[in-house]
């Protein structure tokens, strides 16, 4: 008894063993060779308004934010430094962007914008949010 017992539980664990090795998320390893490649970084030193800021707001809130959109939702405009510096400077865009506990989560409906570009926003702001 004691051996059908062990020879249950080595079949179980080679056959688990087996459809962990041969699962899709593998695929990439094998394709690499056998490496394993890790997901490029995010860069957020230096981060500038126009290169960087500029391009993930006009991705991700300027449909509702930007001066052509009635107005923008709430009365918020972001799509001009001056607004969006006022709403950099007091925390509400950090806030909103991270989803954080008290704020307005934004996009409004939608998943958050990428972690990368949430650390870039952030360093700018923690950067002084300066106009360049």
């Amino acid at each position: 008894m004691k051996k059908t017992s062990v020879s249950v539980a080595i079949a179980t664990a080679v056959i688990i063993f087996y459809s962990i090795g041969c699962s899709k998320s593998n695929d990439t390893t094998l394709a690499n060779g056998g490496a394993v490649t890790p997901p490029p970084a995010c860069d957020t030193v230096n981060m500038k308004y126009a290169a960087n800021v500029i391009p993930i707001l006009q991705a991700s809130c300027y449909s509702c934010h930007g001066a052509g959109s009635n107005g923008g939702s709430g009365g918020i405009i972001l799509d001009n430094y001056a607004n969006l510096k006022k709403w950099a400077d007091n925390g509400t865009l950090v806030g909103a962007i991270t989803h954080a506990a008290g704020f307005v989560p934004m996009p409004y409906g939608q998943a958050k914008i990428s972690d990368c570009n949430i650390n870039k926003i952030i360093s700018w702001v923690k950067n002084g949010a300066e106009n360049n």
